[in-house]
């Protein structure tokens, strides 16, 4: 299979993912005790104690001459294996005050398990509770393995499985993190804009720089580390020289033009403020506090302070009075948080962005406590509301790639050689696969061949032409390895997608991967790098799209990765998405609604070849024509209304390139001001741009409840009918054909023309302009486009052209549409415009450039209310004018 051993919950490239999600107990138990943990002929695991007399604790493991099993369920009993031959098993009991766990920055036990030998050997720990639930894991293959036991009191069980191992063993360590906090200030000094800060041990280092931006260091060794080296940060930002210092008494303060940093003096804390010196940006409540293994920043909450960020965190976008996780992790359900990144974003206008890979628990209660799994603390804050935030943290950590133009379009995966699942095939039978996309009109922009573990490639070179001629690209899945890519992409490879083994022992080398993978592909052709990853860190928007992983199919997992994609945009994360449907189950009505609702998401894919028919239990490919009538014909109309908007999608992608601020965003980021925007209907919403308004149905009903529609008119895209915000809709009619879908007064939409299904083979002499022009006003759009495929728009390669639009309180309209300024490969010298104007009343005449247009050449629907208007082809390099009179 492509990403999980049909045996295994998690594959040994997956498994390493959840290592670093925290450190696990396990390992802690085994560790704390004081007698050999396995004596001969022992009948029960080693046991030990974490208490106030007992702090820390480690522990030697048998040798194991090759692995065993590959999952805790498989490991025999204590009494069967005495031994600890097949799997270590150790019991841990951790005692602690109550409110130990409340501001450590730990939050619980750390245990880790650090191999004798270094070859690449995997031993995986899983924890168990005293009933028996998963409470911590570490299963990859990084060295140590580590988590850690959230908040421990009690009795835990540590099972260890040596699951890839050559004569090899382990040694256990575990520990009861204590705390220290910074006391009074012992030294101020510096200038031009950089000062050292000490108190006592704990030395401290604040540099301003350009464009409001501070990074703050903190460390009690003294020594201002940067483990993340240029991993993450590429380029320092400059320094802001223009700072001056002052001692107000109680703190002292150093200036910038943005803001005022406080440094307070018994006992040393920090606060940001605007240049005004009163306005809070942000205040510590209490000082600096680490432990053995990390530091935490513990601030004040305002009133109504919200918090954004985290990265892809499942199942949310706000996370207010929440604990986020940020780790290593690959719980690919709601909660889990695979693609989590050290950065949040505070409606008090700011960000924070910790630059570490040490995983971290950010706890926006009453006070706000943000801790990494480090002894140090190296944080840069950037001023601004969300979007500057955004885009001064991209602007750090690497802004969003530009795709190209069939990444824009739906992708299909499988394993077509040495498929067990589907028997016996050959890699050019994925052409067979893609003539059905061409029989059934639906768009392809590419597909990965080889989605599997163990699944090879064969005819590598014809496979891709096969492809291209279908209008499609290659893609091609890497387990474990990209040391091929450069003879894979000159014989036709364009997308490649990396799996969870490249991990590695850390994010650093998921990281380093996605940028390799992706200057393989630009290296060595001339085509963008299209790469997608389960697993990432802070950049990984630089270089690739965040796959969300092997998802289950249930209405749930239709809800739940609604918030998720869109919060995943607060953390500068543009190509956030997960498969359409499910891997392993299908079900024609969930897949359609599955699909309905990923229809504006930046990027798509459909997973065949390894599910089966919720129903009937029999295997079943996930196309989307395999369902039949009426499921084909309605995933035929999302798929085709997705094509038909890529010219709006691509240019949503540029502007993500540009300003680091996504197409999918929680409506919040476009009505900060609206309280409604964070209650539980918005919720499972979002805004595509922030034109569109999509309300999926996740639930098996043709009636959609709670859709909250803020300040506006807003068009609903099926009826027309209008609907004024803020106002939030009950009972809303939406059979197994409807997606509800709204439309704001103001947009201008560009569209390609009707049954379009390839950006390869569409009319390019022909364009749409959707308008809605139901409210007096003055909007405008500008359209961006390239040659969609190579890098030259870097070079300048690309052209824009803007349209606006002046709705009169009459409800005639005059729209102006620019010459396109530019030129790139391909571009067309004239081309034929469609309008579809959104109004209230019949149009008397209809003019373009001031001439009256025969009634041949546009047409009104009374139902809709919609004036189409069609000219005939005009150059694209001279302005016109359409004038719809009522």
């Amino acid at each position: 299979m492509r990403r999980l051993h049909r045996e295994q919950p998690y594959p040994r490239a997956h498994r390493r993912a959840r290592a670093l999600a925290g450190w696990t107990t396990a390992a802690l138990a085994a560790a704390l005790l004081a007698a050999p943990a396995h004596e001969a002929g022992a009948a029960t695991p080693g046991s030990g104690v974490l208490d106030a007399e007992h702090k820390s604790v480690t522990w030697q493991s048998p040798t194991y001459a090759s692995g065993t099993v590959d999952d805790p369920k498989k490991c025999p009993t204590a009494a069967e294996d005495p031994d600890g031959k097949t799997c270590d098993r150790f019991d841990l009991k951790v005692s602690v005050p109550d409110g130990y766990w409340d501001d450590n920055p730990e939050g619980g036990v750390p245990v880790s398990v650090e191999w004798a030998k270094q070859p690449k050997d995997d031993f995986d720990m899983y924890v168990y509770d005293d009933a028996g639930k998963q409470v911590a894991s570490s299963a990859g293959t990084a060295d140590p393995e580590a988590t850690v036991i959230p908040k421990a009191d009690g009795t835990y069980h540590v099972v260890v499985v040596p699951y890839d191992v050559h004569d090899n063993s382990f040694v256990g360590k575990a520990y009861l993190p204590e705390t220290t906090d910074a006391g009074n200030l012992t030294s101020f000094k510096g200038d031009d804009g950089s000062y050292t800060i000490a108190a006592g041990d704990l030395k401290a280092k604040a540099d301003f720089l350009k464009g409001g931006q501070l990074r703050l260091q903190a460390d009690p060794s003294g020594d201002f580390s940067d483990p993340a080296g240029d991993q993450i940060v590429r380029k320092q930002p400059a320094p802001d020289t223009h700072t001056t210092s002052f001692d107000a008494g109680t703190y002292y303060g150093i200036r910038s033009a943005d803001a005022v940093l406080r440094v307070y003096k018994n006992p040393l804390r920090f606060g940001l403020y605007k240049a005004d010196n009163r306005t809070r940006i942000w205040q510590e409540d209490r000082p600096l506090r680490w432990s053995t293994g990390g530091m935490r920043q513990s601030l004040e909450r305002a009133k109504d302070e919200q918090f954004f960020g985290g990265g892809e965190q499942n199942g949310s976008f706000s996370h207010r009075d929440k604990t986020v996780h940020v780790a290593n992790n690959t719980d690919w359900d709601e909660g889990g948080y695979p693609n989590s990144q050290p950065f949040y974003l505070s409606s008090a206008g700011y960000g924070a962005y910790r630059n570490t890979f040490a995983p971290g628990v950010y706890d926006f209660g009453a006070s706000v406590h943000t801790g990494q799994q480090e002894r140090r603390l190296d944080a840069y804050y950037f001023l601004g509301d969300a979007k500057k935030v955004i885009g001064k943290y991209t602007s750090l950590v690497g802004k969003p790639f530009m795709p190209p133009v069939y990444g824009l379009e739906p992708g299909d995966a499988d394993c077509y050689l040495h498929n067990a699942n589907q028997g016996e095939r050959h890699t050019l039978d994925s052409l067979k696969v893609a003539d059905g996309y061409v029989n059934h009109q639906m768009p392809l922009g590419w597909m990965l061949v080889n989605d599997g573990y163990g699944c090879g490639y064969e005819n590598l070179a014809e496979t891709a032409k096969g492809l291209q001629d279908h209008n499609a690209e290659l893609g091609l899945w890497t387990q474990d390895g990209i040391d091929k890519l450069a003879d894979q992409v000159k014989a036709g490879q364009r997308v490649a997608k990396l799996d969870v083994a490249w991990v590695g022992n850390g994010y650093g080398m998921a990281l380093d991967a996605c940028d390799k993978a992706k200057a393989g592909i630009e290296d060595n052709s001339d085509a963008r790098g299209f790469v997608w990853m389960p697993v990432s860190w802070a950049g990984a928007q630089r270089c690739g799209v965040l796959w969300s992983g092997d998802q289950k199919l249930s209405w749930d997992f239709v809800r739940w990765q609604i918030p998720t994609y869109a919060g995943a945009t607060m953390s500068g994360i543009a190509y956030n998405t997960g498969d359409i449907g499910s891997i392993y189950s299908h079900d024609a009505k969930m897949y359609a609604r599955d699909l309905q609702a990923k229809t504006f998401l930046p990027a798509v894919m459909t997973m065949d070849g390894w599910a089966r028919d919720m129903t009937t239990g029999e295997k079943i490919n996930q196309q989307p024509w395999v369902d039949g009538e009426p499921y084909t014909s309605i995933n035929r109309k999302y798929l085709q209304l997705r094509e038909r908007l890529m010219p709006y999608l691509y240019t949503l992608a540029e502007q993500a390139s540009d300003t680091g601020v996504g197409g999918v965003r929680p409506l919040w980021l476009e009505y900060p001001g609206d309280a409604n925007t964070l209650g539980a209907q918005a919720k499972y919403e979002y805004l595509a741009g922030d034109d569109f308004l999509v309300a999926p149905v996740y639930k098996d009903s043709d009636t959609r409840d709670g859709i909250y529609l803020p300040k506006g008119t807003w068009t609903d895209y099926w009826t027309g009918k209008q609907h004024k915000g803020p106002t939030t809709l009950d009972g809303y009619h939406a059979p197994i054909d409807t997606l509800p879908l709204f439309v704001k007064s103001g947009a201008i939409v560009p569209m390609w023309p009707k049954e379009t299904t390839s950006w390869k083979n569409r009319d390019k002499g022909q364009l749409g302009w959707d308008v809605y022009a139901s409210e007096p006003g003055h909007n405008t759009y500008t359209l961006y486009e390239d040659d969609g495929v190579t890098r030259k728009f870097k070079e300048g390669a690309s052209a824009t052209q803007r349209v606006t639009v002046d709705t009169d309180k009459r409800g005639g309209s005059v729209i102006n549409v620019g010459a396109s300024k530019g030129s790139y490969a391909g571009k067309v010298s004239k081309r034929a415009y469609t309008f579809t104007v959104h109004g209230d009343g019949a149009p008397e005449r209809v003019t373009v450039n001031g001439r009256r247009l025969s009634g041949s050449s546009w047409s009104y629907d009374e139902k809709t209310h919609v004036t189409t208007v069609r000219t005939a082809q005009l150059p694209t390099d001279k302005a016109f004018t359409v004038h719809v009179r009522t």
